[in-house]
């Protein structure tokens, strides 16, 4: 599939990973229509040219606006909750997300998309897998409902792309990170301990601190993003790094970029969530070209200096 002039449907495209994502599209030359809800929106504004809709993107608005935009791909990014919120009410978690999602492939298809792209999640997919770090042929074992959503929706898009003849992704993230991340939430210790640092909070780790999670960098997930989206093979596909990071290593790099002495606070360990995460991206980079290229280090010290730089703003105005 070309590039320029790709017309592209982003789902989430208001979010997080989205923002990012939306602008590689805008500089590879694609048409975009951003459908989000804007309940987790990042505050940036799209480029120019991008079209949006105010809608969540299972309903009949998301839908009538994809048939009109007549898009090539559709990249489904919209989430509603993490692995503690989708414990608390699994029913809710269905109806929220799950139903929302099957309508949006749904509708995807029925404008004439020849391909779907999904996130999905590594860290949630294989529970606590066998060996590390896992690949794709690995038998999904969610502990989690977010992780049985999350492998629900990966066979519903298979399914359509079966009976379509839609070509469909299954990106199976690792733990995402970097600027414009909500750490008002449950999840994502990264931003959640910049904002606590900054506020002069002590960092706070649930459990040990020496369970592992395989750390992506947003810029990273979003050229995974367009790789997949303008790629040609169909499946599931990690998006890692395939190296453990545990989570004091973490809290204690960013402890450090702030210049401070906090001492850690230990919680309970939640229930719901693996021990240990870590990614094998050799399809990624043998489907799409595809290899992760800012390191923990690296990406840890940009994401600080963005949320230090907000940080300050914020005491201005």
């Amino acid at each position: 599939m070309r590039k320029a002039g790709t017309r592209v449907v982003v789902t989430g495209g208001a979010g997080f990973i989205g923002s990012h994502t939306v602008e590689q599209l805008v500089a590879a030359g694609a048409r975009v229509l951003v459908i989000d809800d804007y309940s987790h929106a990042c505050g940036e504004q799209p480029p120019s040219g991008v079209e949006t809709l105010t809608a969540d993107c299972g309903s009949t608005e998301a839908a009538s606006a994809i048939d009109v935009f007549r898009p090539d791909a559709v990249l489904h990014l919209a989430s509603k909750g993490g692995v503690q919120k989708a414990a608390r009410d699994p029913g809710a978690h269905v109806k929220a997300s799950l139903a929302s999602t099957v309508a949006l492939f749904d509708a995807a298809v029925r404008a004439g998309a020849h391909s779907v792209v999904t996130a999905s999640s590594g860290g949630t997919i294989y529970g606590d897998a066998a060996s590390l770090p896992a690949r794709e042929t690995s038998a999904p074992a969610p502990l989690s409902a977010y992780g049985a959503a999350k492998r629900a929706e990966e066979v519903y898009l298979a399914t359509f792309g079966r009976r379509f003849g839609v070509r469909t992704v299954a990106l199976r993230y690792g733990n995402v990170y970097g600027p414009r991340q909500d750490g008002t939430g449950e999840a994502g210790v990264v931003a959640i301990t910049c904002n606590r640092l900054l506020s002069g909070d002590a960092p706070r780790v649930f459990g040990d601190g020496d369970q592992t999670r395989d750390f992506t960098y947003v810029g990273d997930i979003a050229a995974a993003n367009v790789a997949a989206l303008f790629g040609r093979r169909s499946g599931e596909v990690n998006i890692g790094t395939a190296r453990e990071t545990r989570i004091n290593e973490i809290v204690e790099r960013l402890v450090a970029e702030s210049a401070q002495s906090q001492a850690t606070e230990f919680l309970p360990a939640r229930e719901f969530e693996v021990r240990r995460v870590c990614l094998d991206v050799s399809r990624a980079q043998a489907w799409f070209a595809w290899a992760p290229r800012v390191q923990v280090g690296q990406g840890l010290a940009l994401t600080w200096s963005w949320f230090a730089a907000r940080h300050r703003e914020s005491l201005i105005d």
